[in-house]
C-alpha cells in the first residue's frame, strides 16, 4: 500500500498526536517516515530594505528554522522509538499547504499524514485550513487526523 508517508507537523499538541498516529501506520504497514515543518518565508519582511535589514531577516529565518527542525524532531525521535525508518525536512514556504504538496513531490511520498484543527466559522476564516487546501490541491492521498 504506502511505502512512504510525510508526517506534517506545526507543533502544536494535535499535531504531536497525530506524528504519533502517522507513525504507527507506518509501522504497520511497513513504510517510511518523512517529518516535515513548514516554516514561513519571511522575505516579505525584507521588502528590498524598508522594513527589515537583510541580517535581521537572515537571524529570523535561522531561529524559524531552528523551530521548525524542533517540530520535526518530535516526530522523527517517535519513529526512531517505533524503528520506523525516517528522515526529517524543514523548508521555507509562502504558504504551509504548498510547502507540504511541495516536500511530498519531491520526496515522492505516497501519502500525506496531517491533523486537522477543525476550525470553523469566523476563526477558519482568519486563520484558514491548511488541511482543505492540501485536501483541494494534490492528487496524493491524505491522512487527516481529528
Amino acid at each position: 500500500m504506502y511505502k512512504h508517508i510525510l508526517i506534517c507537523t506545526d507543533g502544536s499538541p494535535l499535531a504531536n498526536k497525530a506524528g504519533k498516529a502517522g507513525v504507527a501506520l507506518a509501522k504497520a504497514l511497513g513504510a517510511r517516515v518523512t517529518a516535515y515543518s513548514a516554516i514561513d518565508d519571511l522575505l516579505p519582511l525584507y521588502a528590498e530594505g524598508y522594513a527589515f535589514s537583510q541580517e535581521t531577516v537572515n537571524n529570523l529565518e535561522k531561529a524559524a528554522h531552528a523551530v521548525g527542525q524542533k517540530r520535526v524532531d518530535k516526530i522523527t525521535a517517535m519513529a526512531k522509538s517505533a524503528k520506523v525508518p525516517y528522515a526529517g525536512l524543514v523548508t521555507m514556504a509562502a504558504k504551509a499547504d504548498e510547502g507540504i504538496i511541495k516536500a511530498a513531490k519531491k520526496g515522492k511520498c505516497d501519502a500525506i499524514f496531517l491533523a486537522s484543527h477543525g476550525r470553523r466559522g469566523f476563526s477558519k476564516l482568519i486563520m484558514g485550513s491548511v488541511t482543505q487546501s492540501v485536501l483541494a490541491h494534490t492528487k496524493i492521498p491524505v491522512v487527516v487526523y481529528r
